[in-house]
């Protein structure tokens, strides 16, 4: 086998190892060891922070918020870590300083995916908000720390989730522009923040409706699980 096909092997296991790490149900492990039931049958079916939130508690809810954050931001940990630690040689034809930031890209869009789309959840999960955080604390904490402040402001103001995530990662696509992240980063950050939305689209229908449930209210919908 060549040095570039066992690379590119290498390559691919670490992005299934990525899709794995952001795949971890922690809302439904948590839903399933604290109170016995399965998190997607409650609330908006969602495994993610706020669902659980609403159906399970504060505690609960802040832990699979930050395990969610910690997810993404290990994902690009380890395509970083792949890059410094190599488990093959790097072939003469690689540019790692070129590599590495498309490797990185991968690597977080794997994870977000594995979010949202868990194969231990028959590909159910959450809406990926919590996993991008992290994955661009990792990449530009400024941006990150930005990010949240906006979605601290419109739920302080409002109190719709919902709307304070669409709008953090709307101003966090914004923001990579703005400070002329490389291109890597700017279609990781593009493309994570249309997926994002496009998850909250049943979100986004309700908040047209005036049915979305605010922050402390229940979420009296019923599951519709091409959205969970």
């Amino acid at each position: 086998m060549s040095p570039i096909a066992l690379w590119l092997i290498c390559h691919v296991a670490l992005l299934m190892v990525s899709y794995l790490l952001g795949s971890l149900p922690t809302g439904y492990l948590l839903g399933w060891w604290l109170q016995g039931i399965d998190i997607r049958e409650h609330g908006s079916g969602s495994t993610g922070a706020t669902n659980v939130l609403r159906t399970l508690g504060k505690g609960p809810g802040l832990t699979v918020f930050v395990v969610d954050v910690l997810k993404g931001v290990a994902a690009i940990a380890l395509g970083r870590w792949f890059y410094a630690h190599p488990t093959v040689a790097i072939p003469v034809e690689v540019e790692p300083q070129v590599w590495l930031p498309w490797l990185v890209v991968l690597s977080g869009l794997a994870a977000l995916l594995g979010h949202s789309k868990s194969v231990w959840l028959n590909f159910t999960g959450g809406k990926s908000v919590a996993t991008g955080l992290g994955i661009l604390l990792a990449i530009d904490w400024q941006i990150a720390l930005a990010t949240l402040g906006v979605f601290a402001l419109v739920l302080a103001l409002l109190r719709f989730v919902s709307l304070g995530s669409v709008c953090a990662v709307t101003a966090a696509v914004v923001m990579v522009f703005m400070t002329q992240q490389p291109l890597p980063y700017l279609l990781l950050v593009s493309a994570g923040g249309v997926y994002v939305i496009w998850r909250h689209q049943s979100n986004l229908q309700r908040l047209l409706a005036g049915t979305e449930p605010r922050l402390g209210e229940q979420a009296a919908i019923e599951v519709d699980p091409s959205q969970v």
